[in-house]
């Protein structure tokens, strides 16, 4: 039993079943993950303008969006070698590679890159045709249900660019230890 962790051994992710969680339930925790990383975002754009001393918010504008693509790559690399974001944590998703072992931090980078299909095509797909900030949401999120409701035809049941990342989105139905007390640090209390 690792005692840094708080997972039972015998709930080690080689022995989970490796079932895919419900698209609505792995939509959810998109959306949960977003609503997270906005937290992130912030952040990390006060660090990048504190740092460049940027003035005004156009300034600078590449250099924030490549520093936030690289603080993203951090975040989701990180997480990802230890199976969960706090988002997964709480929506009881695993990430895992195709034998239901731990990621490699190789492999959670490739899955991180292989995720911006979410997002890179209607961002190029707009790019070139100068069109409203409101019609390229609309397109964004007709391209998000589009690839989301693709998993349905994934024989598994995975997001397209995990199988090609080798990865799998699982039911984690762990349960976490209770927490430990140390009973040789209680001293006695005179009477």
């Amino acid at each position: 039993m690792s005692g840094d962790s708080g997972l039972r051994q015998a709930d080690a992710p080689s022995h989970l079943p490796l079932i895919a969680p419900s698209l609505p339930r792995r939509m959810a925790c998109w959306l949960y993950e977003g609503m997270l990383l906005f937290g992130v975002v912030f952040i990390s754009g006060y660090l990048f303008s504190t740092l460049s001393q940027t003035r005004h918010a156009l300034d600078n504008r590449h250099g924030l969006q490549a520093f936030i693509f690289l603080i993203f790559a951090i975040y989701f690399t990180w997480f990802g070698a230890k199976g969960q974001t706090l988002a997964m944590k709480t929506w009881h998703i695993r990430v895992v590679d195709r034998q239901g072992q731990a990621l490699t931090q190789q492999r959670a980078f490739v899955r991180y890159v292989l995720s911006w299909v979410w997002f890179l095509p209607p961002f190029a797909a707009t790019r070139p045709l100068d069109i409203s900030a409101m019609e390229t949401l609309v397109l964004t999120l007709g391209w998000i249900a589009i690839w989301a409701l693709l998993s349905r035809f994934q024989r598994q049941g995975q997001y397209w660019h995990d199988i090609w990342a080798g990865t799998r989105l699982i039911h984690d139905e762990r349960k976490p230890l209770p927490p430990v007390t140390n009973t040789s640090d209680q001293r006695a209390t005179p009477s």
